[in-house]
């Protein structure tokens, strides 16, 4: 209107310039002599990240790079529903129905078996012309696809099989799946019906580097695999492509790597011969990741989740889905996926966080972030297609993947990495609202996560001092984990003076498991190989030696006499470390000493 008062452009000129030699000459100064190139922080990416940007770093990437702009103008408040193989998903879909009264902009539903999904149910609960839905799949995408058409009405929203992730048998079965997928969906225009599963690799421990590559090289064996000589060209594929990322607490990285993700995105469809335009198609929903995620302390995963959340906003995401703080132990509760569905309202309402396409543009720091991010990504994609690209070299992305988070667990086990309340501010006197050994016991418990070898001692031995406090004339043993004892024994050292670690730093040997022995009396760590535990756990539950189709538990009970006698028979040896007692080691890593 003509008589609503002009913004006043914003000025700093009361202040006078500081150019780089000041600045640096002010932070030799504030260090007191000490050299301000060992501030450099080194990161697991393998590059170093500067203590101080200022605006030579634009220069040096030739200018303020164009800000990135997503399809569509908001970005969307969008949960997710699990439905498991027994179900048809109608407690799932009458739950996202009553969210989109409260907040809720759509909902996306992870189905153990697409087949049973009730696609009726759906169309008379949520109206799915105009809603924001989304389908993550392990098989049956293409029949999922055709129950969607016969409701005949356009859905929005995306549809995620990825059996190149998922590393399905039959690729090429698979691959003609997608493809039928592809034609039928041709005609919804705001619907993605090839989506990339790139959150498998952030939920397991890659790098930032390592998902934007693998996520590259995935789209380009289905750019290369998919189009036929008859009715699917590249540029259909490339229109249905559509990618899920987990974000991490990592708050700037992350940011930087979805906005690498968008500008390598372009780069690599105009190597498939594709305009600019396609690039700028590209749809992204970012889910909170459970890789950071804890069941000790588990409150603090609500401030994870929120700066996620904001990672994924200001990295440009058309799509957000934050997890429940309490899912890794809980059912879904209204309580904990209400404020899960809160938490990007408030980030939309009160932080006005989608008024602006790509904040971060223009920053020093997050546009050099973004360049090397994208630079080491380039790299290591390039490295995959020379190794013969998707699915061929699986076999070396899965061992950078293995690497990757084995670091990470070392850096967390060593207070090198921090995770509050898992290994640092540890609360000694916590109490779980749920059972540890229910907890143990169960399939669904996620051992892939960051903080698991830390959290499973802290979980089992809560286990043996409740059943010593209940006197049962039992023993149980817990499995810890793969490869753990040198997590342990560098978590236990970690909280020892400096001059006794290195000692004591080879004192286990690597390659085993780590088991926890409970009595009513002691509790005490061991080690074994997984040979061992395997044929141990054989005997405990009964089960034939040489039975091939055995999972051992992570949890066996059974009388003491029969535990102790396996125990011995089968080998298993103490983890003992020279001058502290099991109960010193479990009392410091529970932070009460």
């Amino acid at each position: 209107m003509a008589d609503s008062p002009r913004p006043a452009p914003v000025s700093f000129s009361e202040f006078d310039a500081v150019t780089t030699p000041q600045w640096l000459e002010r932070i030799a100064r504030d260090l007191k002599g000490q050299d301000p190139a060992s501030l450099a922080w080194h990161t697991p990416d393998g590059f170093a990240v500067q203590p101080f940007y200022h605006q030579e770093a634009l220069q040096e990437l030739g200018g303020p790079p164009t800000p990135q702009v997503r399809p569509h103008a908001h970005w969307r408040n969008v949960p997710t529903y699990s439905v498991p193989a027994l179900e048809r998903g109608g407690s799932a879909i009458d739950r996202a129905a009553a969210a989109l009264h409260r907040g809720a902009e759509g909902a996306h539903f992870v189905l153990a078996h697409a087949e049973g999904f009730d696609v009726e149910h759906l169309q008379q609960h949520l109206p799915v012309a105009s809603t924001y839905l989304g389908y993550t799949v392990r098989g049956g995408a293409a029949r999922l696809i055709q129950r969607l058409a016969a409701l005949e009405v356009a859905p929005r929203g995306f549809l995620v099989s990825d059996p190149i992730t998922r590393h399905a048998p039959d690729q090429a079965l698979q691959q003609e799946e997608l493809r039928t997928a592809i034609r039928l969906s041709k005609n919804w225009p705001e619907f993605r019906a090839l989506g990339i599963n790139a959150a498998f690799y952030g939920n397991r421990g890659a790098t930032a580097t390592q998902q934007v590559a693998f996520t590259l090289a995935t789209a380009a064996a289905y750019l290369s695999a998919l189009p036929t000589t008859q009715d699917l060209t590249v540029a259909d594929v490339a229109a249905a492509l559509h990618v899920h990322v987990a974000v991490g607490p990592n708050y700037f990285f992350e940011i930087a790597k979805l906005r690498a993700l968008r500008r390598l995105w372009a780069t690599l469809l105009h190597a498939y011969g594709l305009p600019a335009e396609a690039a700028q198609q590209l749809t992204i929903f970012a889910s909170t990741a459970t890789w950071s995620q804890t069941t000790l302390d588990p409150h603090t995963n609500l401030l994870r989740t929120t700066t996620e959340a904001m990672s994924a906003v200001m990295g440009g995401a058309d799509a957000v889905s934050v997890g429940a703080f309490d899912c890794l132990f809980h059912a879904p509760n209204e309580f904990a996926e209400r404020l899960a569905r809160n938490l990007p309202v408030l980030l939309r309402e009160e932080a006005y966080l989608d008024r602006v396409q790509d904040p971060a543009a223009g920053s020093y720091y997050l546009e050099t972030l973004t360049d090397q991010l994208s630079r080491e990504a380039w790299a290591l994609f390039q490295k995959l297609e020379a190794a013969g690209g998707l699915p061929t070299a699986t076999g070396l992305v899965m061992q950078e993947l293995h690497a990757s988070a084995q670091a990470q667990f070392q850096r967390i086990a060593n207070g090198e990495q921090v995770v509050v309340g898992t290994n640092k501010f540890q609360n000694p006197n916590e109490t779980f609202d749920y059972n540890p050994k229910r907890l143990l016991r169960s399939r669904e418990f996620d051992s892939t996560r960051a903080t698991y070898p830390t959290e499973v001692l802290r979980l089992a031995t809560a286990l043996h001092f409740e059943r010593r406090e209940k006197r049962k004339k039992r023993a149980a043993m817990v499995l810890l984990g793969a490869h753990t004892n040198q997590i342990i024994l560098e978590s236990f050292l970690n909280t020892l003076p400096e001059k006794e670690r290195k000692e004591l730093r080879a004192a286990h040997p690597e390659g085993t498991l780590s088991v926890l022995f409970s009595s009513t009396e002691e509790a005490t760590l061991m080690y074994a190989t997984p040979e061992q535990f395997g044929r141990l756990s054989r005997a405990i539950s009964r089960v034939p030696i040489d039975e091939p189709n055995f999972i051992p538990p992570a949890l066996l009970t059974a009388d003491l006499a029969t535990m102790q006698e396996a125990v011995q028979v089968f080998g298993f040896k103490e983890f003992t470390v020279q001058g502290y007692s099991t109960e010193d080691v479990l009392a410091r890593l529970q932070g009460k000493k």
